[in-house]
């Protein structure tokens, strides 16, 4: 990905004009945007990292592959949430690992922890690198020198059993070279989050990522056979069937941990063969809690679409769910969005059944077009953002989750608190959410938060996540449904597991990386 933004240059695209009118509406900004500063003028802060330290990394994996580079450390100085993106537009010195590795494998990764615990240097865990909590922020806690460890040249489809419906994938892999691989024999993995094109499956176990077709195939964890990982005290080889009794699943362990116990270098997941056919349907419901009754009433009938989500009026209004459309003609209402996955006679069974429970609850049947709309333009969303950024408007996302029973009260705490704490110079903010992913007990809330930038855009955000994020634990959810930790959300973790688990959570980092090089800062508080 380009270093001061999400994604590839050629998907970046000025605003359309109906945006920018939009914008001017109702923040009074003019939609002309910034000119973004070249690369190679970024200064970085100077590496500490030694020619010994240099040579004795090069050793382990090959010259070519210990880069110290001014591009190399740039384009792993940090993830991409809007704060980092901000940081990326400052004019001081830039952190930045001292070094990038790239180890080709299980082995090599053993071997640069092995070193870098010895030596007292920080390891900072790099898959695609789109964090939007700080995980991959290239911190050197009490270490003199931190390098990131790239994992890309870990892309390999290791194996795949087709009796058994498992394959082995390298941890660099990207979604999309997962699914290529996949594809050729016929079959797929089936996990499309927002991040889909640029994240990996290291990072996808690493944060217990959820993708948008979680209804239909589970969230990753749910997906995980076996893990490989390296720690600085050796090798875990993690699973040896679908479920077993023996002792707690240390698998859960390592899925979520997020860089700071050890490194997941191959992970052996549930994958299905390629749907035969997928039915698209769009649903429109009178307001947000009739719709949310409704995916509730689908969820614990067993009947979930492969896809179900809800936007709720605000989103629907401007039809974010619609990457194509935004701002243009809307649904009345809230939105609501299904797919159908697999063979012709299941998916014809399955949406019957998801169909006959939403007519029933009260939604309008749109057709396939706005659903086929949302995914076509499913993973364009932070281009906008950036887009958004560049004319002085801030844009930024957070999530959470929540039972049932709790859903619409969590969802008017959070948005009283982003406009209370973002109503700044008397413009109030656009809070926008979505229900992302359904569950027999709960749900998540994915809000979308517009507003005017003020002179300092990140203490503005600060500020907003402090409250937000206070609200969140008051009301009992979750501090994060499928975005991590890392280092945005580590300050409310004690709330939510309790000193003790946190006592746990470090009696396992001192047992497997006694030194405490790994991703320092995060997670853990």
């Amino acid at each position: 990905m380009v270093w001061d933004a999400w994604g590839i240059p050629s998907a970046h695209a000025p605003l359309p004009e109906k945006v920018r009118t939009l914008l001017a509406q109702v923040f009074g900004v003019s939609g002309e945007a910034v000119a973004r500063r070249d690369e190679g003028n970024v200064p970085l802060r100077a590496s500490v990292l030694g020619p010994t330290h240099v040579a004795g990394l090069s050793a382990l994996v090959g010259p070519d592959h210990v880069r110290v580079d001014h591009r190399a450390r740039l384009l792993h100085a940090g993830g991409k949430s809007t704060p980092d993106l901000l940081r990326r537009r400052d004019l001081d010195p830039q952190d930045a690992p001292d070094a990038v590795v790239y180890p080709a494998g299980h082995d090599e990764v053993l071997a640069v922890l092995a070193y870098c615990a010895e030596q007292g240097i920080a390891v900072v865990p790099f898959g695609g690198g789109t964090s939007v909590v700080g995980g991959v922020d290239p911190a050197r806690g009490r270490f003199d020198a931190v390098v990131a460890l790239d994992l890309r040249r870990l892309d390999a489809l290791t194996d795949l059993d087709p009796v058994s419906g498992a394959a082995t994938l390298g941890a660099g892999l990207t979604g999309p070279q997962a699914e290529e691989l996949l594809a050729a024999r016929g079959w797929s993995l089936g996990h499309f989050p927002q991040s889909f094109e640029f994240a990996s499956i290291g990072g996808f176990a690493a944060t217990r990522s959820s993708g948008q077709a979680s209804a239909g195939y589970g969230r990753f964890d749910d997906m995980i056979q076996r893990l490989r990982v390296a720690t600085p005290s050796g090798t875990l080889d993690l699973g040896r069937a679908p479920a077993s009794a023996a002792g707690p699943d240390l698998r859960e362990l390592f899925s979520g941990s997020e860089g700071t116990l050890g490194v997941i270098t191959a992970v052996t997941l549930r994958v299905h063969p390629v749907p035969e056919t997928i039915v698209y349907q769009a649903w429109s419901f009178p307001d947000f809690g009739a719709g949310a009754a409704a995916l509730r009433t689908v969820a614990q009938a067993g009947a979930a679409p492969t896809v179900m989500r809800l936007s709720d009026e605000a989103e629907t209004g401007l039809n974010l769910a619609r990457a194509d459309d935004i701002g243009g003609e809307s649904v009345s209402g809230c939105l609501a969005v299904t797919t159908f996955e697999g063979s012709a006679a299941h998916v014809a069974a399955r949406s019957a059944e998801a169909n006959a429970l939403l007519a029933a609850a009260g939604g309008n049947p749109l057709g396939e077009q706005p659903a086929r709309e949302w995914a076509h333009g499913r993973f364009a969303a932070p281009y906008l953002r950036d887009a958004l950024l560049d004319v002085g408007i801030l844009c930024e996302t957070l999530e959470t989750a929540t039972n049932w029973a709790h859903l619409i009260e969590v969802k008017a705490s959070v948005t009283a608190a982003l406009t209370d704490s973002l109503s700044g110079q008397g413009t109030p903010p656009l809070v926008m959410c979505h229900i992302s992913h359904t569950y027999p007990t709960g749900a998540s809330l994915y809000f979308t938060i517009v507003a005017k930038q003020l002179d300092d855009p990140i203490t503005q955000w600060r500020n907003a996540k402090q409250a937000v994020g206070d609200a969140i634990a008051a009301s009992g959810a979750t501090i994060t449904h499928h975005h991590a930790v890392g280092r945005d959300h580590r300050p409310w973790l004690t709330e939510e597991i309790g000193e003790l688990g946190v006592r746990v959570l470090r009696a396992v980092k001192q047992a497997v990386d006694p030194v405490g090089i790994l991703n320092p800062g995060k997670l853990i508080p």
